[in-house]
C-alpha cells in the first residue's frame, strides 16, 4: 500500500482529508504537524494583513502570540484532530508533532520506500510563499517525490 507523508501546520479538516483522499484513495498515511516555537513576527503580521486578518495582526503586535509550551500542546491537538478526520473518512494514518523547522523530519519520513508523495497544507504565507522559502518549495528543491501544496479548508494549490 502506498504511503503519503502529509506535512500540515493546522489541524486537518474534513474538506482537507476528502481532497487528499480524492488523489489517493487506498493509500495509508503519515501526518507531520511541526510545533511553532519559533514565532517570526514580522512574517506572521504580514500573513495576517494580506488575508485581511487585522485582529490577528493586532495581536502579535501586543505580543499576544503563542508561546514555546502552548505551541506544543496545540500541535498534539492539531496531530490528534487530523488523525481523527483521516479515521472519519476510513483511511489508515499515523503521525507525530515535529520540530518547528519540519524538514529534517520530513526528509526521514520521505526516505521510506513506500512513500509516494509529500502533501502540504497550509494557510496563505505571503512571504515565504512569494520568495519560494515555503515547505513545499524547499521539500521540491531538496527531494525526489511528488510535492503537492494545498491551502487548508480550501481546494487551492500553493
Amino acid at each position: 500500500m502506498t504511503l503519503i507523508v502529509v506535512l500540515t501546520e493546522e489541524a486537518l479538516g474534513a474538506a482537507d482529508v476528502e481532497h487528499i483522499l480524492d488523489l489517493h484513495p487506498d493509500a495509508r498515511f503519515r501526518v507531520l504537524v511541526p510545533a511553532d516555537t519559533e514565532h517570526n513576527l514580522l512574517a506572521s503580521i504580514i500573513d495576517h494583513l494580506s488575508l485581511g486578518e487585522l485582529r490577528e495582526a493586532l495581536d502579535d503586535v501586543l505580543g499576544r502570540e503563542p508561546q514555546p509550551a502552548a505551541a506544543a500542546a496545540t500541535a498534539t491537538e492539531q496531530l490528534a484532530t487530523s488523525l481523527a478526520a483521516f479515521e472519519a473518512a476510513g483511511a489508515a494514518a499515523d503521525g507525530q508533532v515535529v520540530a518547528d523547522d519540519p524538514m529534517p523530519e520530513v526528509r526521514a519520513a520521505v526516505a521510506d520506500p513506500e512513500v509516494a508523495e509529500l502533501v502540504v497544507v497550509t494557510t496563505p504565507h505571503a512571504l515565504a510563499d512569494t520568495f519560494h522559502r515555503d515547505w513545499a518549495s524547499r521539500a521540491r528543491e531538496e527531494l525526489r517525490l511528488p510535492v503537492l501544496h494545498l491551502y487548508a479548508g480550501t481546494s487551492e494549490l500553493g
